[in-house]
């Protein structure tokens, strides 16, 4: 049934597969009479195919497996001159039974759906599951089913696993972003409890930081400025957004640096909803005006969400020992302590100095803007630049007239130093805005204010942090301005217009270097060549024309003048062909920075990689520029202000100091992290990750303990508490804010008692706290450490997970460091992105209220593993519900009517086709669940086991199913789901399957080895059981146009001649060998044909006489096998199947009889000289369809 009422269900089309049956009509009268199933079966159609359509997820429930729903789909009705298609008789009624099961069950739907729809209440089937869940929980709870301690003896390989998730920020509900990462640790740990490991599975929360005090803080002010409660203005204001990414244009501000990466958005946008005021968000909480004005004091949220979250987890049936669940900042004087000992550690060590360092800085806030204090731009960093400063020659033209007697700069950014050499002019933008900015008492740089305001808190601005501008100009007051630029050719160059500048990025000042530059190229190039441009822009010719292109770098694809040659050969003929320049840069600026050689200046001969550098230091010695730094994309921090970069003096963790690097390194490489797309992107994160600022003065958290004027960093009190975890419900007694002391009291957690803990140090024989606490704890870190496997989003990579590598080769040995990091992509809600501004948003408390929490986290599984962005669709969901409460009433039917089953071992072809189906599943299910796969073991494990119990259910016809059988059955299957679905499986281990204990502690089912030959035989069976059945359908309907002027009335086909060739023979067998034989298993690939070919012919058929007609015959064949090679494996070359086709058919023969609707088969041997002659009349067909290994055809009469 339908859970979600929010979205419509989808209409079924044509193109999903069905044809609309034809409405107010009666069908086409059979030729084997009105009364014969076929039409009862067309009548069942036209009744159940508009409940389909309106109730698909309960047809998706209907047809458990795929399997059976091809077989069924394949049944499909279809009209061929008005004549229902004969279907076997026993089909029919197999299909008619089914449609009237079918009808029943939508019937049912039709009268829930009703029902729910007026009354608005939860639905039957949810309801069950969520009354399973309950109950559930409560027997965990009770046997205390997750709690984990550790044992007085370390562990051996696979006895403990202990994995952990990024604590989430508390400053909101959890929703199904954090259910979905989280599950993916929940599923690993349910899959290690199975197998009988010691597990720990621990879960804190954050709350560190600026966001929850600048909300608290937005309370306040928003109170006492609208009133209490607060009546906001009706027009809404423009609201902060993050800009659409802007094509790169031709200011240097754009440049790309060939080392510099890129990824994908992150998801910093999704932090932020779509309301404007702080009290609008949390009203959409449901939270009452009372309740939200409590939240103005910061410390409210930390008391308010964290047990809510509690609630929600135990809710999804997460598996944690809460004993050891706690808050982070001083309002946890435990976890305060562990933090200050930690930042005493790394500065002792030297890993934490203070010095002047460019970070991404909020103005309003006052202090650096880390990832996690941004509203958007999250994974942004400083982008350095040289700052070109090309002065202005006197005399200055009236605009500028009031800075007379100052040197007056205009100011370029670039990447690119060692280009300045080709200079030929400077670049404006003419209606851009600009302004003459007081750096010193001496100078005075030109540019955009935007570009002034990061300078000033770059220290240079005469006024700190507050820009001064003298003079306001526009691009045009600047256009003719004679600049004396450095390391220039020319003495004198003209800043000249150009319309692509982007003045929210660099200065706004663009130089310009034609010979290595696109951009540069075509807009000189079109200045000279268009005077009427020039005369329209006001550009004289004296200012352009005398200025020729300056080769300064040779590389050896496209010689001295880069741009020209690339411009040139990509027929680039306009400043305006955005997408082909900017590639052309990308071409350029790679090939000159690995494999340019400097022409020109006292570097010539040297790499242009290797003199960059160079370069740029004398530039700065000799005071022709300076360093400049800025956001290298917008950021804006979660006090609603766009960011600059600042030269602040403060406490910084020396991330990138080669030799904590190189450790860094060491412990990545040993590292399992799953897949090679993760370990680029912490490679890459390591090569460019530096010094990272870990104090505030703003928000939340612990005081750096040596300088209590500053706070931690939200990013850098989060490295380490893995091992807190061991052991703080030892410290914290169960109680998550640390207020508990009896045991210990805080002060007496000394850095002496620390390092004994963590660290190896010798006991403290200072301390106070009784022996056996300090050695158990010490034996529950020493047990438990390392972590085995830490869950994450990707977006984490780039900052907190490699810190946690950092932090632990600093402190820790190396068999603590971590052993796995697996990492995923972000979720979306039924393909579109997750938002609260679309609504297109599910707390995970209203998905477990909607769905159920096996269902959601069924569909958790199902929405994907790797690090592309997944897909949780509300269909999976509620078809979830639908196939679990089925299979709860289906083991109910089956333990009821126990005594009608087949007892005994298996022995039927069907039974050891179950049993060997079930073994399959329970290893193929084992190996996506070590792997983390965990949609692949929803597969395996769920989907093609249910897919084997019903064509099973349906092999075993009149003889029965065996009783011992589904009792297995049942029994692997509630195993192999528990981590999945573990309130279920719990229910049915115990309330159905009436077992001892825990599921999800009853250990992994075992099996026999699966017999692979056996699969094929079954593979084999029904493909041919499919083939024979086209074929009957051909053979009747040829029969009934052939006899156009017989009765109407044609007799039914009672018998069938199946005929079958074990072996290929012949030319066959030939072409056979010679593929195999020019076939490599390493490369999975064929030799070229030509050799394929000379083989043929120097084989012994290649030697007949008649060869060439041979030849004919061969060619499409070693085509067709080589395709399916490509498709199946080597064994399409097997000469023979590995089983005998005859003996399977045989023992299956009342099953294709039942299927065919026969009343006797006959299985021949085509090698049999009799064969032919048994074909009698029909001997053209055997011909026109001549059976081989794999392919048996058949004859009917």
């Amino acid at each position: 049934m339908f859970v979600n009422r929010r979205q419509p269900p989808r209409t079924w089309k044509k193109e999903d597969g069905w044809r609309h049956p034809p409405r107010n009509r009666q069908p086409p009268v059979s030729r084997f009479g009105k009364h014969h199933l076929s039409n009862i079966w067309y009548k069942q159609l036209l009744w159940w195919h508009p409940r389909i359509t309106k109730h698909p997820s309960v047809f998706g429930g209907l047809l458990t497996s795929g399997i059976l729903a091809v077989r069924v789909l394949k049944m499909y009705y279809a009209q061929m001159d008005g004549v229902i298609l004969f279907l076997g008789y026993d089909l029919c009624c197999f299909f008619c039974s089914f449609c009237t099961f079918a009808g029943q069950e939508l019937a049912t739907a039709d009268k829930e759906m009703a029902s729910n729809t007026e009354s608005g209440k939860s639905f039957a089937r949810r309801d069950q599951l969520l009354e399973i869940e309950a109950q559930v929980q409560k027997w965990w709870e009770e046997k205390e089913v997750f709690r984990a301690d550790s044992l007085e003896t370390l562990p051996k390989l696979g006895e403990k696993f202990f994995g952990n998730f990024p604590f989430p920020y508390m400053n909101g509900y959890l929703h199904l972003g954090h259910a979905f990462s989280l599950s993916k640790l929940e599923f690993a740990a349910g899959y290690h409890r199975l197998r009988g490991a010691n597990v720990l599975l621990p879960f804190g929360f954050h709350c560190t930081g600026m966001p929850i005090k600048a909300s608290a803080d937005k309370l306040c002010r928003e109170i006492q400025k609208f009133g209490y409660p607060p009546v906001f203005p009706t027009i809404a204001e423009e609201k902060i957004t993050d800009p659409e990414p802007q094509p790169e244009e031709a200011n240097a501000g754009n440049e790309v640096a060939p080392d510099k990466f890129k990824g994908k958005k992150s998801k910093a946008t999704a932090k932020t909803g779509g309301d404007k005021y702080q009290w609008e968000i949390m009203r959409s909480y449901g939270l009452s005006d009372e309740d939200i004005s409590k939240f103005q004091d910061p410390y409210y949220w930390l008391s308010y969400f964290p047990p809510l979250a509690v609630e929600d987890l135990k809710a999804f049936g997460l598996g944690c020992d809460w004993r050891r669940t706690f808050i982070t900042t001083d309002m946890n004087p435990f976890f305060d302590s562990f933090v200050q000992w930690q930042l005493r550690k790394l500065k002792k060590l030297g890993k934490i100095v203070k010095d002047l360092r460019y970070t991404v800085y909020s103005p309003l806030d006052g202090q650096p803007c880390a990832d996690h204090d941004r509203a958007s731009g999250e994974g942004v960093i400083p982008q350095e630049y040289t700052l070109i400063k090309m002065e202005v020659i006197p005399p200055l033209p009236p605009k500028l007239r009031a800075l007379e007697g100052r040197k007056v700069y205009l100011v370029a950014a670039t990447l690119r130093p060692e280009t300045m050499y080709g200079q030929t002019n400077a670049w404006v933008l003419p209606e851009g805005k600009y302004g003459a900015f007081e750096i010193n008492e001496t100078d005075i740089f030109i540019s955009t204010e935007r570009a002034a305001l990061n300078l000033a808190y770059q220290k240079l601005s005469r006024v700190p942090e507050k820009p001064t501008c003298l003079v306001e100009l526009t691009g045009k007051d600047l256009i003719g301005l004679p600049l004396r630029a450095p390391l220039a050719f020319n003495e004198t160059i003209y800043s000249l217009p150009m319309l692509s500048i982007l003045t929210d990025k660099g200065t706004g000042i663009v130089t310009s270097v034609p010979s290595d530059s696109p951009d540069d190229f075509m807009s000189l190039y079109e200045l000279k060549a268009k005077p009427a441009f020039r005369a329209k822009l006001g550009v004289k010719d004296e200012w352009i024309l005398p200025f020729e292109i300056i080769p300064i770098i040779n590389t050896p694809e496209f010689g001295d003048k880069a741009a020209e040659k690339v411009c040139l050969d990509m027929k680039i003929k306009s400043p305006n062909e955005r997408q082909k320049l900017d590639e052309a840069k990308k071409k350029i600026y790679k090939g000159g920075f690995y494999e340019g050689t400097m022409l020109v200046g006292e570097y010539a001969g040297m790499r242009v990689q290797d003199a960059k550098n160079l370069i740029k230091n004398r530039l700065i010695e000799q005071g022709e520029a300076v360093i400049y730094s800025e956001p290298e994309k917008k950021v804006i921090s979660r006090s609603g202000d766009e960011c600059v970069v600042a030269l602040t003096d403060q406490w910084y963790v020396t991330y990138g100091e080669s030799n904590w690097k190189e450790a860094a390194e060491e412990c990545l490489a040993s590292m399992n992290l799953f897949c090679d797309e993760t370990r680029h992107g912490f490679e890459h994160t390591l090569s460019w990750l530096n010094q990272w600022a870990c104090s505030r003065n703003f928000g939340l958290g612990t005081r750096i303990p040596w300088d209590e004027q500053f706070l931690v960093e939200s990013l850098s009190d989060s490295t380490l508490y893995m091992a807190y975890y061991t052991v703080c419900h030892l410290l914290q007694r169960g109680d998550m804010y640390g207020s508990d002391t009896l045991s210990v009291k805080p002060e007496q957690l000394t850095d002496e008692v620390w390092d004994f803990l963590f660290c190896g140090g010798p006991f403290p024989k200072s301390s106070d706290i009784s022996l056996p606490l300090l050695n158990k704890m010490k034996q529950e870190f020493e047990y438990w450490y390392p972590f085995d496997l830490r869950v994450s989003g990707k977006d984490l990579i780039q900052n907190h997970l490699t810190f946690c590598i950092y932090n632990h080769t600093a402190i820790f040995p190396k068999h603590h460091w971590p052993q796995g990091f697996r990492c995923n992509g972000h979720i979306m809600l039924n393909a579109e992105k997750m938002s609260k501004s679309t609504g297109n948003f599910r707390t995970l408390r209203q998905a477990i209220e909607e769905f159920s929490a096996d269902a959601t986290r069924f569909s958790l599984a199902d929405a994907g593993d790797g690090m592309d962005d997944a897909n949780f669709v509300f269909e999976t969901a509620n078809a979830a519900i639908l196939r679990l409460t089925k299979e709860i009433a289906w083991m109910q039917e089956v333990i009821a009517s126990e005594s009608s089953f087949r007892s005994g071992p298996p022995t039927t072809f069907a039974d050891r086709v179950f049993a060997n189906e079930i073994n399959i599943a329970v290893k193929m299910t084992e190996k996506n669940y070590g792997e983390y796969l965990f949609r692949a073991a929803l597969k395996s494990g769920f989907y093609d086991l249910q897919a084997a119990r019903d064509e099973y259910r349906f092999s075993c016809g009149s003889g029965g199913m065996n009783r011992d059988l589904l009792w297995r059955f049942m029994d692997v299957q509630t195993r192999l789901i528990t981590p999945i679905c573990p309130h279920y499986a719990e229910y049915v281990w115990k309330e159905l399957l009436k077992k001892e204990g825990f599921v999800i502690k009853a250990g992994f089912p075992g099996c026999d080895l699966p017999d692979l030959t056996l699969k094929r035989a079954n593979t084999y069976l029904q493909d041919s059981i499919v083939s024979m059945r086209k074929l009957l359908q051909k053979q009747v309907s040829g029969s009934k146009k052939a006899k156009v002027n017989a009765s109407s009335q044609q007799s039914k086909p009672t018998v069938g001649l199946i005929f079958v060739n074990e072996q290929y023979d012949g030319w066959k067998r030939e072409c056979l060998n010679i593929l195999r034989s020019n076939f490599d298993t390493a490369t999975h690939s064929f030799a070229p044909d030509q050799e394929i070919m000379e083989a043929l012919k120097e084989s012994e058929i290649g030697q007949e006489a008649n060869f060439k007609q041979t030849q004919k015959l061969c060619m499409p064949f070693l085509r067709f096998k080589k395709e399916e090679v490509m498709a199946v494996g080597v064994q399409a070359l097997d000469l023979r199947l590995p089983f005998g086709e005859i003996e399977v058919l045989e023992e299956n023969s009342e099953l294709v009889k039942r299927q065919l609707g026969l009343e006797r088969v006959e299985i021949l041997s085509a090698t049999d000289p009799d064969a032919a002659s048994r074909a009698g009349p029909n001997i053209s067909i055997l011909r026109q369809n001549p059976p081989s290994p794999g392919n048996p055809t058949a004859i009917f009469e």
